[in-house]
This record gives structure tokens, C-alpha cells and sequence, in this order.
């Protein structure tokens, strides 16, 4: 007699295994909202915008990203069911098996981003310390750092080659442990403290060098133009938007979905309004656009910058194990806890071999599917008290699906038509206002 193989992903989490709070989920997604890649976008603001319309576009959009990310985690905590098993609820369990696939493969893209990332930040520190070589220049008719090649791993220098391998280390050591006990133990304890302590430290640094410019003269400066309030308001909730697939795989181990509510829209809402707002800070007041090399030149920004490294870890390690959880849905005989691992380990040989910076824009491509994608979720299940049961009700749900792809051509349709308007709140509108008419 062959056993049944328990798929964890698609069933609800029973109650005894459900410790998260409040103040885990605070603590988790404040952390999370934390990252380079986020001071970075954030400065992408200015000089378009005024520096006035710039703030305003950050609170606004993180107040409504991160509403809409905690909406979708108190639906996982509701229901108890993973992203994949929310997925099967609106989509059907047949064709939810696409939309599942397309996120392992952008889980896995993330992860290797972010160890580029990291790796890339922590040969800069050395090389600020002199610890190391100064990079060498690129020689004439070398091909760009961006080409969308694939590379030797001994192609890079021996620095990049041992970073990249401790970080992966790392994340397999992580992957193979609790995420539970990761966030209780370590999150909220000492992971959270030391990244708060280093934001504070870089927003007062920066704020002396753009007060030592004048604040009355930043504070009242002109937009140069070319990005509308809504478009900023777009580009401010990317962030936040990015993470609506992943939410429910962390958040149904909450105890009650007003807890998961509130401490996911209070942390994220904080994390991303901070990171975004020094962002700005940093274009107005650096010297420089290159962010790690104006993070290096504050007063104490090489452990600042060291600390929120260290962060990025956590931020891989949640990219990991929720394509993990996804990909038990699909091949439950492994363990969430082995496809961990393996994800890890796979992630760590992209990181030698694959130019990341320049498959960023294919990553963006690939996430913008997951926009519309969202929308008809929370319009198909928000507000349902049945969710779980829906799991395996249907093969496929033909008019979630077509409402899905008509949301992703809309997305790219609207840059042609204008820019005042952005592309996320308007598809984002529209899909959620078409499923939840046509809900059953």
C-alpha cells in the first residue's frame, strides 16, 4: 500500500501551529521592508519631483501598499492557506499551477539578486577598508557589466567568488532551520534592533548634509519634471506590491487575522516610508548616484551599511522559503524544509554565473504578471470565510483567468496611453472591481 504524501501547502495550518502575533508580524515585515534595492528606487524620485510632492507620494503609497499587502495577510491567516493554496482557491486547481510556477521562477531570480547584492556591497566595504584591490578597469571592447551573458564563476575575482559563497552558506543554513523560530528568535530580537539603529543613523547623517544645503531652500525645490503624483504614488507601492505573493506563506502562522491585519500594514508601512524617504535624502544631499559608494562616505556608514547587508539576508532567506512552500504544492514528496535547500543551493551557482543587474529588467517584467494577479485574488476571496473550502472546488476558474489576463495587457497597455496615471493602482482597480462582481 503506497502512503499518502501530506501536502502542508495546500492544507490549512492547524491551530497549535500558529504562534505569530502581532508583534511577530510587525517585526518580520518591517524587517523585510528594509533593503538597498528600496533606498535605491526611493531615489529615483528626485530631481523629477519636487521634494514636497516627493514625501507626499511616500507616506500615500505606503500607506496603500502596505494596507494592500496586510489585506492579502489576513486573508492567509483567515484561512490558514499558503500563497499557492490561495492561488488554487481563485484560479482552480489546475491552472493555479501556472501562476505558481511563474513565482518559483521570480522567487528564484530575487534570490539570486539579492545575493548579487549582497556580495557586491560587502567587496565594496573591503575595498573601502583596502583589505582588497581596487577594481580593476574594464578594458577597451570589453563586453558591458549588463551584457545578458553567461559567465565562468572564476570569471569573477576571488573577493566576489568567497562572498558569494559565504552568503549562500549562509541561506542554506537558514533554509534548513525553522522560519518560525527565525523570526521569534532572531528577528525580533537582534536582526530588527541593529537595522533600526543603522537607519537612524544614516537618516540623521544625511539629513545634517542636506540641512548643511539649506532645508528651506530643499524643502521648496521644483520637480525638473516627467513623473505625475500618481506615477510616484506607482512607483512607491512597487515595493510593497512585490511581496502580495509571498505574504500568506508567513502569515498564516498567525494566531488571528486582525493581529496579522495591523502588524503587517503597521511594519511594512514604517519600512517602506523610511527606506524611501532616505532615498531621497541620499539623491538630494550625496555627492554621488552610486548608492553603496554614498552610503561608504556618512560617518559611520560602512557599518551602517554592513548591518543593513546583513538584513538583505532575510529578505533572500523569505524569497527562498516561500518558493520552497510553492514548490511543495506542486511536488509535495519533498519538504518544504528540502526544496529550501535546494532552491538555496541553486540560487547560490546563478549568483557565480549570472549577470543579475542586467537581468533586473526581466525580473520587473516577470513581477508586473503578479499585479492583476493579486487583484483577483483579494477580489475573489476578500471577505470570505470559506476560503480553504474552495481549494480543489474547480479545475480551472475561466472567468478568474480571463480576468487575469486582460489585467496583465492592461498593465503594459497603459504606459502607451499615458504616464500621468501609472500602472499598477489602475490595473490593480480594475481587476479587483471585475472579480469581485462576477464572484460566485
Amino acid at each position: 500500500m503506497s502512503s499518502v504524501v501530506r501536502n502542508s501547502a495546500l492544507a490549512p495550518v492547524p491551530a497549535t501551529e500558529r504562534p505569530f502575533g502581532l508583534r511577530d508580524h510587525a517585526s518580520l515585515w518591517l524587517s523585510l521592508g528594509v533593503g538597498l534595492l528600496v533606498i535605491q528606487v526611493g531615489s529615483f524620485l528626485v530631481p523629477a519631483m519636487g521634494t514636497r510632492e516627493a514625501f507626499a507620494a511616500i507616506v500615500f503609497g505606503s500607506i496603500l501598499g502596505a494596507g494592500l499587502l496586510a489585506w492579502t495577510a489576513k486573508i492567509g491567516c483567515d484561512s490558514g492557506l499558503s500563497s499557492a493554496g490561495l492561488m488554487h482557491a481563485t484560479y482552480g486547481s489546475a491552472f493555479a499551477r501556472l501562476p505558481i510556477v511563474l513565482n518559483i521562477v521570480q522567487l528564484i531570480g530575487w534570490t539570486t539578486f539579492e545575493l548579487v547584492v549582497m556580495r557586491d556591497g560587502l567587496v565594496a566595504i573591503l575595498r573601502d577598508l583596502g583589505w582588497i584591490a581596487p577594481a580593476p578597469a574594464a578594458a577597451a571592447g570589453a563586453a558591458p557589466a549588463h551584457a545578458l551573458q553567461i559567465a565562468a564563476p572564476w570569471s569573477l575575482p576571488p573577493a566576489a567568488i568567497v562572498a558569494t559563497l559565504a552568503f549562500g552558506a549562509l541561506l542554506l543554513v537558514l533554509a534548513n532551520g525553522s522560519m518560525v523560530t527565525l523570526v521569534r528568535r532572531f528577528v525580533s530580537r537582534f536582526g530588527l534592533p541593529l537595522v533600526l539603529i543603522s537607519l537612524a543613523w544614516l537618516t540623521w547623517q544625511f539629513a545634517g548634509l542636506a540641512a548643511m544645503k539649506g532645508w528651506d531652500e530643499l524643502w521648496a525645490r521644483p520637480g525638473s519634471g516627467g513623473m505625475s503624483m500618481l506615477g510616484a504614488v506607482d512607483l512607491v507601492i512597487a515595493m510593497p506590491i512585490s511581496w502580495l505573493p509571498l505574504v500568506a506563506d508567513f502569515s498564516r502562522h498567525g494566531r488571528d487575522g486582525r493581529g496579522a491585519l495591523a502588524g503587517t500594514w503597521i511594519g511594512y508601512a514604517i519600512a517602506n516610508a523610511w527606506c524611501y524617504s532616505l532615498g531621497v535624502l541620499v539623491a538630494l544631499s550625496a555627492p554621488t548616484t552610486d548608492l553603496v559608494t554614498a552610503l561608504l562616505l556618512a560617518q559611520g556608514g560602512l557599518i551602517a551599511l554592513g548591518l543593513i547587508l546583513i538584513d538583505e539576508l532575510d529578505n533572500a532567506y523569505g524569497d527562498v522559503y516561500s518558493g520552497a512552500v510553492a514548490s511543495h504544492s506542486l511536488a509535495p514528496r519533498r519538504s518544504v524544509r528540502g526544496w529550501g535547500m535546494a532552491l538555496a543551493a541553486l540560487c547560490t551557482v546563478l549568483a557565480l554565473m549570472l549577470p543579475m543587474h542586467g537581468l533586473e529588467p526581466f525580473l520587473l517584467l516577470l513581477s508586473s504578471v503578479f499585479v492583476p494577479l493579486c487583484g483577483v485574488i483579494l477580489g475573489r476571496l476578500g471577505g470570505l470565510r470559506d476560503v480553504a473550502a474552495r481549494v480543489g472546488a474547480a479545475r480551472v476558474e475561466w472567468v478568474a483567468v480571463a480576468i487575469w489576463f486582460g489585467g496583465v495587457t492592461l498593465f503594459h497597455l497603459l504606459p502607451r496611453w499615458t504616464t500621468d496615471f501609472g500602472s499598477a493602482l489602475p490595473t490593480l482597480a480594475a481587476t479587483f472591481l471585475l472579480a469581485r462582481l462576477t464572484r460566485r
